[in-house]
């Protein structure tokens, strides 16, 4: 599992400079400051978890476990649902797809909680 999540965040820290950079030079004329903003934080936490991720890779190799390796699935579903739906909001303006954002923000949240019990149990 170390190499899955390590590739993963790799690949996922990958696209999120990507969508930074397309942001800076291909959006921020585009977008209202207020959606810019959005897709910003999108980005933001896009990049925080896929370093997360490779945390997670390097957690599963000194303790490993079904609870850090859901801890990294919980961040790839996070990533997917809090930073696709700010993507999604900014560039569509569908006001509904903040609704599901703090679905990925939960998911998030529980990563971290099982990062540190997976960790703790293994002590």
């Amino acid at each position: 599992m170390d190499r899955i999540f390590f590739i993963t965040g790799a690949v996922s820290a990958f696209f999120a400079v990507v969508l930074g950079a397309f942001a800076a030079h291909g959006l921020k004329s585009r977008l209202t400051p207020e959606m810019f903003a959005i897709f910003e934080v999108g980005v933001r936490y896009h990049l925080y978890h896929a370093l997360a991720l490779f945390a997670v890779a390097w957690a599963s190799t000194r303790w490993p476990g079904t609870t850090i390796s859901a801890a990294g699935w919980l961040f790839v579903a996070g990533t997917v649902i809090f930073s696709g739906s700010l993507y999604l909001l900014s560039l569509t303006g569908l006001r509904w797809l903040g609704a599901i954002t703090p679905i990925g923000g939960a998911f998030f949240l529980l990563g971290w909680l099982l990062l540190a019990w997976g960790v703790w149990r293994s002590v």
